[in-house]
């Protein structure tokens, strides 16, 4: 038997402009304050090479339609997107959104994830993702959800470090840039969040954070 959800009414739709962490703080993506550091953390020396592989946009070798790719983002509240601010050097390296937003369900996902070269494989690209969930869950959304490219080995990875389980492939499910895509689906359910959240707050305390890198990785803090 199916729980009962007969008290069920729904929940909000995100509106945060400001969500504060240790390493990072997540903004409302302000293309006029954040454009020129985006530009540079996404498309200038030192960018990943590999970054828009797989995303449905991209690369943005003139600022022109850098631009207009970031104000279509701004004006949009389903995605809704944050600029990844690193707390140390005010420097804006990143965004991401929350998407798929549909409050009368209480389904919402992770996704356009786009991080700058200075975030990956460090503390400010797991902080960002756990302050979104974090605020989802909040919120009270019994689901949140990951998406990606089935070829995509290297988000396939960090959806299950970070607590994800896999739900499966729909295969063809898109057409992305001239190429079919297989969309792997994972998801985080509320009644797991409190565990999950746990093993994210462990990793990221001081004690486990050293110059040289955590002393525990995320999966054995959440275990």
């Amino acid at each position: 038997m199916t729980a009962s959800l007969a008290d069920w009414k729904g929940v909000p739709a995100p509106t945060a402009t400001l969500l504060e962490g240790r390493f990072i703080r997540l903004e409302r993506l302000d293309p006029a304050r954040h454009g020129d550091q985006l530009f540079a953390a996404l498309e200038g020396p030192g960018a990943d090479p590999k970054l828009w592989d797989y995303l449905p946009y991209g690369p943005f070798p003139e600022r022109t339609a850098f631009d207009a790719w970031l104000n279509n983002h701004a004006a949009a509240s389903d995605p809704y997107f944050f600029s990844v601010v690193d707390r140390a050097s005010g420097q804006v390296q990143g965004l991401l959104s929350l998407m798929s937003i549909v409050p009368a369900q209480g389904r919402i996902e992770i996704g356009h994830v786009t991080f700058g070269a200075p975030m990956q494989r460090s503390p400010k690209s797991t902080e960002a993702v756990f302050l979104l969930a974090k605020y989802s869950f909040e919120l009270g959304y019994r689901r949140l959800e990951w998406k990606c490219n089935n070829s995509n080995a290297r988000s396939r990875y960090a959806a299950e470090r970070l607590g994800f389980s896999f739900e499966g492939v729909f295969r063809q499910h898109m057409v992305v840039k001239g190429h079919n895509r297989d969309t792997a689906w994972y998801s985080i359910l509320d009644g797991e969040w409190p565990a999950i959240a746990a093993g994210f707050e462990q990793w990221l305390a001081d004690e486990n954070q050293t110059p040289d890198g955590q002393v525990k990785g995320l999966v054995e803090c959440r275990s």
